[in-house]
C-alpha cells in the first residue's frame, strides 16, 4: 500500500529527480530481462550517481535561518510502504545501505539515514524529512522494480488471459510470482525464481505430465521435493538454494520455490494434467 504521506513537499524543487534435470546454480552473466523502471509520482528520475557518494566530495550545506521551521518529516522509523521501499533502494544506490529493499523503515534504514545525513551535514535524525529526501533524489536515478524488489515479493500482476479458467499454475516472469488457481480465482500466490540466461524457463502454455514429492534430479543429483513436471525436465519444485540465496542463484530451468509450507499445500491440490502457463 502506498505512502505518499509528504511528497508534495517536494513539488517544484530543482532536479528531482531430458529428464529430470533441475538444480540451482549461480548464474553467470545476468542477461534476465529488467522491467522498465517505474515513473515517480511527481518527479522526474534524476541520472545516475556516476560515483557512489561515499566518494563524492560534497559541500556543506549553509546553516538555515535562525528560527526558519524544521523541514517536514516524510517517513521515519515504524512507517512501511512503498515510498520507504524506493527509499531504501536508493540508499543502496549510494552504498549507504546493504539489504535488499523491505519497504519497512525498521533499524538499519534509520541507521542509513543517519550516515547519510552527517555526511552532508545535515542534523543526523535518522529521519527522512524533505531536505534530506531532495538530497538523494539528486544523486540517484529512479529505482527500476527488480531494485525495489530485490528479494522478491512485489505484487502479483493481474492473471495471463490464460489463467482466468480451470485448474492452472499461472507463472509470471516479470513480477516473479506463481499463483495456483481455479476457476479464475487465486487460491495461493508464492514468490519463484527461473532459470539463467544459459538455461532459460520454457514460456508458453503446458500441462503437469507427473509429480515426484521426493524427486533427486538424475542429471545434477540435487533434491528437487514437490516437483510437479510440465515441460521435459523442467518443473515447479521447492528449492532450498532459493530459500538460503534468494535472487542470487538461479535454476537450470525450472521454477523454484522458497515457501517450502505453501508448495507443499500446492502439491497437494495439483493433478496430472492441470494447466501451467508460463509467461513473461
Amino acid at each position: 500500500m502506498r505512502m505518499r504521506r509528504s511528497i508534495a513537499v517536494l513539488t517544484g524543487t530543482a532536479a528531482l529527480v531430458t529428464v529430470c534435470g533441475c538444480s540451482a546454480r549461480a548464474p553467470g552473466a545476468d542477461g534476465a530481462a529488467r522491467s522498465p523502471a517505474p515513473a515517480g509520482v511527481g518527479r522526474t528520475a534524476s541520472a545516475p550517481a556516476s560515483a557512489p557518494a561515499r566518494a563524492t566530495t560534497d559541500d556543506k550545506p549553509s546553516a538555515p535561518a535562525t528560527g526558519a521551521p524544521p523541514p517536514a518529516v516524510l517517513w521515519s522509523r515504524g512507517d512501511e510502504g512503498r515510498d520507504v521501499r524506493e527509499l531504501q533502494a536508493r540508499l543502496r544506490q549510494v552504498a549507504w545501505l546493504f539489504e535488499g529493499p523491505t519497504g519497512t523503515y525498521g533499524e538499519r534504514t534509520e541507521e542509513a539515514v543517519k550516515g547519510f545525513q552527517d555526511k552532508r551535514g545535515l542534523p543526523a535524525t535518522g529521519r527522512t524529512d524533505a531536505v534530506t529526501w531532495r538530497r538523494l533524489l539528486a544523486m540517484t536515478h529512479e529505482p527500476g522494480e527488480w531494485e525495489l524488489y530485490l528479494m522478491g515479493g512485489q505484487p502479483a500482476a493481474a492473471p495471463d488471459p490464460r489463467c482466468r479458467s480451470g485448474r492452472v499454475l499461472c507463472i509470471d516472469k516479470t513480477t516473479r510470482t506463481l499463483r495456483w488457481m481455479v476457476e479464475g480465482r487465486t487460491l495461493t500466490t508464492v514468490p519463484v525464481r527461473f532459470g539463467s540466461q544459459y538455461t532459460p524457463t520454457r514460456e508458453g502454455v503446458f500441462h503437469v505430465y507427473w509429480k515426484s514429492r521426493d524427486h533427486v534430479s538424475t542429471l545434477y543429483h540435487s533434491p528437487m521435493p514437490y516437483a510437479m513436471f510440465f515441460s521435459g525436465g523442467q518443473a515447479v519444485h521447492y528449492s532450498a538454494d532459493f530459500a538460503a540465496r534468494g535472487y542470487a542463484g538461479a535454476s537450470h530451468g525450472c521454477v523454484n520455490v522458497r515457501d517450502e509450507t505453501a508448495i507443499a499445500s500446492v502439491f497437494a491440490q495439483v493433478r496430472n494434467g492441470d494447466k501451467v502457463v508460463v509467461s513473461w
